[in-house]
C-alpha cells in the first residue's frame, strides 16, 4: 500500500479537506491522483478512482456546468511553467 497521504487517508477526511482547499490546491491534488492511479496496479486503483471522483466532484461543484475544463486550463498552464 502508498504512503501517500491522499491515498492512503479515510476518504472522509479528504472529502473535508477538499472543501477548505484553495483552487491550486484542489487541482494539484486532482494532478497527483492522477499520477498515482497511473502508477498504481490494480489493487492500489481501487482505491485511488474513488478520492479522483470525489476531486473531480468538488471541481464541478466549483465550476458549475464546465466540467473539468478549468482544471485541464491550469494543468496546461503547469506545463508552460
Amino acid at each position: 500500500m502508498s504512503t501517500n497521504p491522499l491515498i492512503t487517508e479515510p476518504v472522509e477526511d479528504l472529502a473535508s479537506r477538499l472543501e477548505a482547499m484553495t483552487d491550486d490546491e484542489v487541482f494539484a491534488t486532482m494532478s497527483e491522483l492522477e499520477r498515482a492511479s497511473e502508477a498504481a496496479g490494480d489493487d492500489a486503483a481501487e482505491e485511488i478512482l474513488p478520492r479522483i471522483a470525489l476531486t473531480e466532484s468538488e471541481i464541478e461543484r466549483r465550476y458549475p456546468g464546465e466540467l473539468l475544463a478549468p482544471y485541464r486550463n491550469w494543468k496546461q498552464r503547469q506545463t508552460l511553467l
